[in-house]
């Protein structure tokens, strides 16, 4: 699996060939096929790691002893942190939604950050109508500040705009 991410980061999903991943991973073509059906479902195990690592970040951010406001903006922030990981944003917001589509991607997410965020939502918030939109566009937001900070935008610029962004969105709902 880290040789066909390093594949898959460089080169990206479909420039990608399984004997390409082969000859890094130094196993030959059958036990690939005895792990995984097809490319898909390698890339498939390399997004959900890349999902479990991601989630592991955020919990880690968010001991049980905080608060939800303070878990929400730590969390935000682990984030924001663990997609500056090299390739993570090219995985999981650019190859994963372009080969498994938005719903199927939206699933994985949910057990990882998209999830954290709607309960840290609902923890903050109540378990009221709005949560799950709320947690939908800042979502949303999120990866757009990711993908921006990949490209050289301005990571502090975007983690101060989500912090405003959390801040406007959860101010006096709830309360």
């Amino acid at each position: 699996m880290s040789a066909s991410r390093a594949l898959f980061v460089e080169k990206g999903y479909a420039q990608t060939s399984t004997p390409e991943v082969v000859a890094a991973a130094a196993v030959t073509r059958g036990a690939l096929y005895h792990h995984f059906e097809d490319k898909q479902a390698l890339l498939r195990a390399v997004l959900e790691r890349e999902f479990a690592e991601l989630r592991r970040a955020i919990d880690q951010a968010t001991p049980p002893a905080l608060d939800a406001r303070e878990a929400l903006i730590e969390g935000s922030l682990a984030y924001l942190d663990a997609m500056a990981v090299p390739g993570r944003t090219r995985l999981l917001l650019v190859d994963g939604p372009a080969v498994f589509g938005h719903a199927e991607m939206m699933a994985l997410d949910e057990a990882s950050a998209a999830g954290s965020l709607r309960e840290g939502l609902a923890a903050l918030l109540g378990d009221g109508p709005l949560v799950p939109a709320l947690a939908s566009l800042l979502s949303a937001a999120f990866d757009r500040a990711a993908l921006a900070i990949s490209t050289g935008g301005d990571a502090n610029a975007y983690r101060a705009a989500m912090l405003a962004l959390i801040e406007r969105v959860t101010a006096g709902v709830g309360r």
